[in-house]
C-alpha cells in the first residue's frame, strides 16, 4: 500500500511515519482490513493480558488517530491531521477507522499511563512551537533552560516522537521512541538530529505543551444519557410544581449557563433526539447539572419554600447513588433526606 504524503500541521513530518514511544507491541503495524477492531477492543477490556495501559494508533490517508487505553478500556481519542490536532469522541475515532479499513493501518502498543497523559496534552492544548535546526542541535535545550521552560517538549525526528518533560528549564524525565536501554538519553537525543545513511537531513518538529500527569477520561454515552434523563426529570418535577413555567425556566437557565457548561447542550436535548458525539468528562456532567439545578431551583424556592428538596428527592431518587458519588448534592444548598 502506498504511504500517504500528508504532513502534520506546521511541520515537515509525514503522518504516515509517526511512531510513538512504547514498552511493548501487542499488534505490530498491520493493515486495518486484517484487524477485527471490535475483537481487539473486547480483548483489551476482558482478557488479563489485554488489560494494560497503552494505545491503538491508526494511520489513515489524511490523519493519524490514537485511541488511549487505561487498563484496556478506551478512555480518550486523538486526531493528528494536516490542519491541526484534536481530542475527538471515541465513537467517532472508531467510525473513521472502520471507514478506512482498506487503506488504513493499525498498531496496538503498551505504554506508561503518564506518557498517555502527555500524548493527550499534545492534542488538547495549543502547541507552543519551538524553532529547531538539525544543523544546530545544541541550540534547542539551552534555549529552553534559559527561558525556564516548564512543560512537555514533543520532539519529532523523521516521525519518531519523543516526550521530554522540563521543570523550570531542567530536564525532569521523558519517553523516547525506540531508544535502546543501553543508550543514554543525551546520546539518543543527539542521534535524532543526525543525517540518515543517504545524507538526508531529518524532518524535525518541536513544540512545548503544558504538563499534565493524569489522563482525563471521556464520559461514556450511557453516562451522558443518564444525566440527560436526570435533567428532564428535574425539569418535569418543576413543571408540576409551577405549571406552564417549569420548562421555560429550565430553557432560560440552560441558555444562560451554556457558555460556562457546554455539556448542557447535550443534557438539554430532547429525549427523542439521538445523542450527539461529543467530548465531555464525567465531572463536567456533574458540575453542569448541579449548577443548572441550583439556579433553576433557587427561583422556585423563593416563590414556594420547601419545593427544592422535594423536587430533588422525587426526580433523582433512582440515580441518587450516581449523583452522590459525583458530589452533586454537596454542591446544592438544600439537604435531601431519603
Amino acid at each position: 500500500m502506498r504511504a500517504s504524503t500528508a504532513r502534520l500541521t506546521n511541520s515537515p513530518v509525514r503522518l504516515a511515519e509517526l511512531a510513538f514511544p512504547q514498552t511493548g507491541r501487542l499488534i505490530h503495524r498491520t493493515r486495518l482490513a486484517f484487524i477485527h477492531l471490535e475483537g481487539v477492543l473486547s480483548f483489551a477490556k476482558r482478557d488479563r493480558d489485554g488489560r494494560v495501559d497503552g494505545y491503538l494508533v491508526a494511520w489513515l490517508p489524511d490523519e493519524c488517530l490514537v485511541l488511549l487505553l487505561r487498563t484496556g478500556e478506551a478512555v480518550n481519542a486523538l486526531s493528528l491531521h494536516t490542519t491541526g490536532r484534536d481530542v475527538i469522541p471515541i465513537s467517532e475515532a472508531l467510525r473513521r477507522m472502520q471507514g478506512e479499513a482498506e487503506r488504513g493501518e493499525l498498531a496496538y502498543c503498551t505504554a506508561p499511563l503518564e506518557q498517555l497523559a502527555f500524548m493527550y496534552q499534545t492534542a488538547a492544548e495549543p502547541p507552543q512551537i519551538k524553532p529547531v535546526d538539525a544543523r544546530r542541535p545544541e541550540a534547542l535545550f539551552p534555549a529552553l533552560a534559559q527561558e525556564h521552560a516548564t512543560g512537555i517538549l514533543e520532539l519529532i525526528s523523521n516521525g519518531r516522537v519523543s516526550y521530554v518533560r522540563f521543570d523550570e528549564g531542567r530536564y525532569a524525565g521523558g519517553y523516547f521512541c525506540n531508544r535502546p536501554e543501553s543508550v543514554p538519553v543525551p546520546k539518543y537525543v543527539e542521534s535524532l538530529f543526525k543525517d540518515d545513511t543517504e545524507g538526508r537531513t531529518p524532518a524535525l518538529s518541536a513544540a512545548l505543551f503544558p504538563y499534565r500527569a493524569e489522563l482525563p477520561p471521556q464520559a461514556p454515552a450511557a453516562l451522558v444519557q443518564t444525566y440527560r434523563e436526570l435533567y428532564w426529570r428535574i425539569t418535569e418535577a418543576v413543571e408540576r410544581e409551577v405549571p406552564g413555567e417549569g420548562k421555560r425556566r429550565a430553557q432560560r437557565v440552560s441558555a444562560g449557563l451554556g457558555v460556562t457548561h457546554r455539556a448542557l447542550e447535550q443534557l438539554s436535548a430532547a429525549r427523542d433526539v439521538a445523542l450527539m458525539d461529543s467530548v465531555v468528562q464525567p465531572e463536567e456532567l456533574a458540575y453542569a447539572l448541579s449548577d443548572w439545578t441550583r439556579e433553576l431551583l433557587e427561583a422556585v424556592e423563593v416563590m414556594m419554600p420547601g419545593t427544592a428538596p422535594k423536587v430533588l428527592r422525587d426526580a433523582t431518587r433512582e440515580h441518587r447513588f450516581v449523583l452522590q458519588s459525583a458530589g452533586f448534592y454537596d454542591r446544592l444548598p438544600w439537604p435531601v433526606t431519603w
